[in-house]
């Protein structure tokens, strides 16, 4: 089995490849390294370093290595900061997204598994269901939502089968911890061993529920063998529980064994509260017990130790500057 992976070099992509080499997949990745590292790929893959937003590059990768199965992760997931980069926005996680469906379709790949996110149903009822109507409220969520309508509409067009998850707060080994607009773990944990107090949007009572990535990237890289039965569907994926951003602080301080002080932003405009359900995914999937958020914490924080502070860069493209929180500025 000849399989691509978008984001491979990346958080959620790196822990993909390791178990679709298990599954014995002869892995391709294709990564720009600009969320990514180069160390998080697994041995026995091969890296093209690049961008799906690179039409030639996406078709030749896809065509030279006759590529059966599409695992597409590359997105840049930071849904507050998509609001002030919108034109990377569309261009990284939809165009991008569309240069790989029709290499698709084109070269015809047997599934394309598409990792969307909870950020397509917006402000709706809880839990989020597969049923509930999305209606994204930022363009990160504007732009998943889109990709999961072409595929659609690629599928009934073309015939080209695919997969697609939403997942949502996902966390643990590999993720990047410098980065300063998205995985409030990551940075809460990178702010402890700073030294730092750790930053609150608003007054901590958003709730989410944190998806260990053991109880997901086995999962998406299993899909495929599911064939007929999960083809053509759309699942949510991850954590049941969720907890505010206040509890999740007493549950990292716990890990690392410190107080923290904390500093308590202006709000930003975000969904307050998010979390869906996983009836769907249990009847189609044989899940394992999901990895407690103290479980899960531990694991990652024993890794960050090891990794080290990441320094945290400002994003260099930002493209409106009105309304930026000014710790993003």
């Amino acid at each position: 089995m000849n399989t691509l992976v978008t984001g491979g070099a990346g958080f959620i992509g790196s822990h993909v490849v390791k178990h679709l080499l298990r599954a014995n997949h002869k892995v391709v990745v294709l990564d720009d390294l600009s969320g990514g590292f180069k160390e998080n790929i697994p041995k026995g893959t091969k890296l093209y370093k690049g961008s799906i937003t690179e039409k030639e590059l996406v078709e030749f990768v896809i065509k030279k290595n006759k590529i059966d199965y599409v695992f597409h992760l590359a997105a840049y997931a930071a849904e507050g900061l998509s609001h002030f980069i919108r034109s990377f926005n569309y261009e990284n996680n939809l165009m991008g997204s569309i240069n790989l469906i029709n290499a698709s379709v084109k070269y015809k790949v047997k599934c394309f598994v598409f990792t969307s996110s909870i950020a397509v149903y917006g402000r709706n009822q809880l839990p989020m269901t597969e049923d509930t109507v999305p209606s994204p409220e930022d363009p990160y969520g504007i732009s998943k939502y889109a990709v999961e309508l072409d595929l659609k509409a690629a599928h009934e067009m073309f015939g080209l089968d695919y997969i697609i998850f939403r997942p949502h707060n996902v966390y643990g080994e590999h993720q990047n911890l410098g980065d300063k607009y998205r995985n409030v773990i990551g940075i809460f944990m990178n702010q402890i061993m700073k030294g730092e107090p750790l930053t609150i949007f608003g007054n901590g009572l958003q709730t989410r529920a944190f998806s260990h990535i053991d109880d997901v990237a086995p999962i998406i890289a299993d899909s495929i063998k599911k064939k007929r039965k999960a083809y053509n569907q759309v699942f949510n994926i991850g954590a049941d529980k969720p907890y505010s951003i206040n509890e999740l602080i007493e549950e990292i301080s716990g890990v690392f064994n410190v107080t923290v002080d904390i500093d308590y932003l202006v709000a930003r405009n975000e969904v307050e509260h998010a979390y869906s359900d996983h009836s769907k995914i249990k009847q189609y999937f044989n899940l394992k017990k999901e990895t407690s958020l103290v479980t899960g914490l531990k694991k990652m924080a024993k890794w960050a130790k090891k990794s080290g502070i990441r320094k945290s860069p400002k994003f260099k493209n930002i493209e409106i500057v009105q309304n930026l929180p000014e710790s993003w500025k």
